[in-house]
């Protein structure tokens, strides 16, 4: 993986336009029935919070793309991009763009502590990826929440 300055990670690619994919009302005129929830929605947010450990490599940008990348590629997930920004402190944010949406994660070295965003579609083994993450990136103190999203009303 290349290295990137500060602020320079990659810049998002020109999206084509749709039909019916422009800027719309701020506040929808009409309240509908809910979206779907449960597993029929498929749209998952796992929240991962943990301590890092003095083992934990998370200070080199390239190994910890890399074994992200393979604890996505282990829970069924397919990585299309990353980008990622090193601040002075060290602490890092990284975000692999997946075919299936997106994992992101954040560093706090100044108080040893992770968290671990993946967004999905529901086709992602998001507990299999957690786990993966924790064992690869050696986190302690480990906490999974599994939050349902799309439930709000169109």
């Amino acid at each position: 993986m290349p290295a990137k300055s500060l602020f320079g990670g990659r810049r998002p690619l020109p999206r084509p336009a749709r039909a019916g994919h422009g800027p719309g009302p701020a506040v929808p005129a009409r309240q509908e029935a809910p979206l779907a929830s449960g597993p029929a929605a498929g749209k998952l947010l796992y929240a991962v919070d943990a301590a890092l450990t003095p083992a934990s490599p998370v200070t080199d940008i390239g190994e910890l793309a890399a074994l992200s990348s393979e604890a996505v590629t282990a829970g069924g997930g397919h990585v299309l991009d990353t980008s990622h920004v090193v601040f002075p402190n060290g602490a890092v944010t990284l975000v692999l763009i997946l075919a299936e949406s997106h994992l992101a994660i954040h560093t706090w070295p100044e108080d040893n502590l992770i968290a671990i965003d993946l967004f999905s579609c529901g086709t992602i083994d998001g507990h299999r990826v957690a786990a993966e993450l924790a064992r690869l990136l050696r986190l302690d103190g480990v906490r999974v929440q599994r939050i349902e999203r799309g439930t709000v009303r169109r």
